[in-house]
């Protein structure tokens, strides 16, 4: 699974910092795949599918902060809880009940998102 922000979220910015995937970004920027990651130039996402890592994509939300589901690991491999959810001061980083990952698949997202470093 992965982390979301809820509607509640009162954009403090606490989150953004604790991220070790660089995967928080305020309202309405723009974030990359390369953003606090070893990912750098075309990327392959195993599936036939490749993009620029520093291509700029489109936020996913205008009014609050956000997480990229892409780039969240739940902060496995790094800490013992996500970070964002633990500084958030109005219990606003909460589980995406959409987005189911093993913490196998959060270990391989991480390295992935590392390799390189």
């Amino acid at each position: 699974m992965a982390i979301k922000i809820t509607d509640e979220c009162i954009n403090c910015g606490a989150c953004e910092p604790e991220c070790p995937n660089n995967a928080i970004y305020d309202a309405g920027a723009a974030w990359r795949f390369s953003d606090g990651t070893g990912l750098k130039g075309l990327i392959d996402f195993g599936d036939g599918n490749t993009l620029n890592a520093e291509e700029a994509q489109a936020a996913l939300s205008d009014d609050i902060y956000y997480i990229v589901p892409d780039k969240c690991t739940e902060c496995v491999g790094f800490h013992d809880e996500p970070q964002c959810a633990a500084v958030c001061p109005v219990d606003c980083c909460v589980d995406d009940e959409d987005i189911r990952e093993t913490e196998e698949e959060l270990l391989a997202k991480k390295d992935w998102l590392h390799m390189g470093e």
